[in-house]
């Protein structure tokens, strides 16, 4: 909990410094950076391997195995990373030093989609704590690294180039070498089979697709402000979307303890109980987003002010001027968080290709309707594409779990 609040964390202070102390362009891209792009590439290196590599007590496939399948998505994402902002770059969207950081912060995020595979093995080990804390320690050298750079230098490329060197170091002490010293060696096998390493990539690989058109799909408004307003609107429209990280978060503590209850309610055809279980989960989310939408409705203008004075004169304005935007992004965040519990939902009932057509859907819509919206009328219409989307998978998830339950439920056995 520690590991996963300080990350969420990290990237609202990391955006926080480099807007008060470089100002609104050098802000922006930091947040698009390290918040859009990168988490976009990390999803790639990250290839939804945790949740089978953590069930697989049986050893089918060795550790060895998950760490070259590892390898290889690392190398995916950062080539994906590479092509990306070369293109953006040759078409003259992207200048070389905004390029330069943003890789920077790519490599970043994949990084921390390669530690993800000593934490997953300490936790089939049952040494959940390893990973941990080596998420802990190093997100914080890596926050103090990146804010010393930035006090030091008054310069993006090298304060990226400050945290990414302090990650490398977090992850070599505090993952790699603690998995070693920590993890008996009779425990985990290094040896692994090319054959295995492809049948691992072809099991996970709808999983992965899945799980990076959802990310595209969250924040399609991210890219097409980046697109179509630049950096300095991009890191306004970052700051108001980080509220969502959290009832995302709020939302998952509540819905991932309850998983294997629900999975056990299905797998004995149980449908009362799996019923009013996920039932009481998606009550418990709503009120989540109720909370969160009356606090915001409350509190949002007086925080939104203390935001724009602690980040200087140069905001003034810019966040409370787009308070019905920020109000837009906190119910589209409570419907994504529900949206999730649907996704967990469909995977128990094992329906993911259904989950798969539903996101492409949803991707091509995102496609179409954020970018024109942006175009339109800017921040307000990413906010209001954001919205709908959250609303159109919401309304596809329901009726796909209603379907699923109808048909994948019999008598109780």
């Amino acid at each position: 909990m520690a590991g996963s609040l300080i990350y969420a964390f990290s990237s609202m202070f990391m955006a926080f410094a480099a807007m008060r102390l470089l100002g609104p362009e050098d802000g922006g891209i930091f947040g698009f950076g390290f918040s859009t792009l990168g988490q976009q590439i990390f999803i790639i290196a990250y290839f939804g391997l945790r949740p089978f590599h953590i069930t697989d007590t049986s050893g089918q496939y060795s550790f060895g195995d998950y760490l070259m399948l590892r390898k290889i998505t690392c190398f995916l994402a950062l080539v994906f990373a590479g092509a990306y902002l070369l293109l953006l770059t040759a078409e003259g969207a992207y200048g070389g030093l905004k390029a330069a950081a943003i890789f920077l912060l790519c490599i970043y995020k994949t990084s921390d989609g390669y530690a993800d595979v000593y934490e997953s093995e300490a936790q089939r080990d049952g040494k959940l704590y390893i990973g941990g804390r080596g998420l802990f320690l190093r997100t914080l050298i890596s926050m103090a690294g990146f804010l010393a750079m930035l006090l030091i230098s008054g310069d993006l490329v090298l304060s990226a180039l400050g945290a990414l060197i302090c990650q490398l170091s977090g992850l070599w002490l505090f993952n790699i070498r603690a998995f070693f010293r920590e993890v008996p060696e009779d425990s985990f096998d290094l040896h692994y089979s090319m054959k295995k390493v492809k049948e691992l990539l072809i099991s996970d690989m709808p999983l992965f697709l899945s799980v990076f058109l959802d990310f595209y799909i969250f924040s399609s408004a991210k890219y097409a402000i980046d697109w179509t307003l630049g950096d300095s609107a991009s890191g306004i429209f970052n700051i108001l979307f980080m509220p969502t990280s959290f009832i995302y978060l709020a939302a998952n503590f509540i819905i991932k303890p309850f998983m294997t209850e629900l999975a056990v309610c299905f797998g004995r055809r149980d449908r009362r109980s799996f019923l009013r279980l996920s039932g009481r989960m998606a009550l418990v989310t709503a009120l989540i987003m109720s909370a969160a939408l009356i606090g915001a409705l409350i509190l949002g203008r007086p925080v939104l002010g203390l935001l724009e004075y602690i980040l200087g004169d140069t905001y003034g304005g810019m966040l409370t001027g787009n308070f019905t935007s920020f109000i837009l992004i906190i119910f589209g965040g409570g419907i994504y968080a529900l949206n999730n519990l649907f996704y967990y939902l469909l995977v128990i009932m094992r329906r993911q290709r259904l989950i798969f057509v539903i996101y492409l859907a949803g991707s091509a819509a995102a496609f179409l309707l954020s970018r024109a919206a942006v175009e339109r009328t800017g921040i307000p219409g990413a906010a209001a594409a954001y919205v709908l989307l959250m609303l159109i998978i919401l309304a596809a998830f329901t009726a796909a779990v209603y379907r699923s339950i109808k048909s994948g439920f019999q008598e109780k056995v």
